[in-house]
């Protein structure tokens, strides 16, 4: 499967029969050969991505796919993989060459709009069959999106091409927007509590941690980075006041011990939860977790793949909190990276999501749909250990204040 990663480059898919001129419409964009290009039909068999930068528009990654007609039993595992990048890819393209359309590409639009996913109509290799302006037309009916002319050999309408590509992808695709933007001003002074466990990278910082840094200076403010047994030795000598504290959720309890009432205290997870999840319905499905029964089975999903630890977070540590929280016998799964879930989502009662420091907004809210549609409640595994710990409402209260009364989530 291709994935994102932590890339926060655009992704580009490149969709379409075979031999229409999928590699060839690449090697066009990026300027250089990074896609085979044969006459035969079926040179790409996996998706392959390549990054580079697109001229006047910016980095950006591109995803060559499999025909979307292959053959045989084969063919057929490459059209489900070709089919798996579209939870990943913020815009996708669809090549066409010879006026033809057909089936498979009423498939793939139908793809396009179960996933929101926009996309744009390409009619390649025209500098040897152009569009007759009956298909213009009949493809403006069938979709309601103008066909494009396109010709990679005489790189015909490409800076128009480009400039479509600029006009149609999301903006969220490539603009980052601020972690704390909202919460801190110039000049704020921000705590950092990071505790270095056996779960930390050797010599650096976990990326969240990263990310609430850097995102603190880039709004003018300070950031104070410390371990938690050092908050109160700290806080009484330096005689200060934060704006605001942000802890790893694993020390929730010491942190609200320690930081004083009058201080806003969140955790790196739930940042992430509001940054890039789908906070509201966080927040309406967290309470749940007082509704577990016994027999009930939580989904714990992990968006990276890690070394696991005796004391994992998700594997341990929460399946242990909610247990000891409810007094119930509950039945955990866990599910890394992107991988398919082993039963249905219907058959959870909760649905618990990492921060998603790996992964894109676009993925996780892909992840998390199927529970939503069917009615499974979601959480973020921040907002559930704040939960269980008791400390809920203090660790939501800086996002929900001013907006809606956090008490209606209880």
């Amino acid at each position: 499967m291709v994935t994102k990663g932590r890339e926060s480059k655009p992704h580009i898919g490149i969709y379409g029969r075979r031999n229409n001129g999928k590699s060839s419409l690449i090697n066009c964009l990026a300027g250089q050969d990074i896609a085979i290009v044969s006459e035969h039909p079926g040179t790409t068999t996996d998706p392959v991505r390549k990054s580079f930068e697109i001229t006047d528009f910016g980095p950006v990654i591109l995803v060559d796919t499999a025909g979307i007609d292959d053959s045989g039993e084969l063919g057929e595992k490459r059209i489900e993989r070709t089919l798996s990048t579209l939870d990943t890819i913020d815009l996708a393209l669809l090549v066409l060459a010879d006026n033809s359309w057909g089936e498979p590409e009423d498939d793939l639009i139908r793809k396009f709009e179960d996933n929101d996913l926009p996309y744009i109509i390409i009619h390649s290799k025209s500098d040897i069959q152009e569009p007759t302006e009956e298909f213009r037309n009949r493809i403006k009916l069938k979709t309601g999106t103008a066909l494009f002319e396109f010709s990679s050999a005489d790189r015909r309408n490409y800076e128009e091409l480009i400039a479509l590509i600029r006009n149609t992808i999301p903006e969220h695709s490539y603009k980052n927007p601020s972690l704390l933007g909202d919460l801190i001003s110039y000049g704020d002074i921000v705590i950092l509590i990071t505790p270095i466990d056996i779960e930390a990278p050797a010599g650096r910082l976990i990326l969240p941690q990263m990310q609430a840094i850097r995102d603190i200076l880039d709004n003018e403010a300070v950031a104070i980075v410390l371990k938690e047994r050092e908050v109160d030795a700290f806080l009484k000598k330096a005689k200060i006041k934060p704006a605001l504290a942000i802890t790893d959720s694993q020390v929730f309890v010491k942190a609200d011990a320690s930081i004083p009432d009058d201080i806003p205290l969140t955790s790196f997870s739930i940042i992430l939860a509001r940054f890039k999840g789908d906070f509201d319905n966080y927040l309406k499905g967290t309470p749940k977790i007082s509704s577990l029964k016994d027999g009930d089975r939580v989904l714990l999903l992990e968006s990276c793949t890690h070394h696991v630890s005796c004391d994992d977070i998700g594997r341990t540590k929460i399946p242990r909190w909610i247990t000891s929280f409810t007094g119930k016998k509950i039945e955990f799964d866990v599910v890394a990276g992107l991988d398919a879930l082993s039963r249905p989502v219907t058959d959870y009662s909760l649905v618990i999501q990492c921060g998603g420091c790996m992964i894109t907004r676009k993925q996780l809210h892909n992840r998390l749909q199927p529970a939503i549609k069917a009615g499974v409640p979601v959480t973020n595994y921040g907002m559930a250990i704040a939960y269980v710990q008791g400390i809920y409402n203090r660790a939501i209260a800086p996002f929900v204040k001013g907006e809606k009364d956090q008490n209606t989530y209880l």
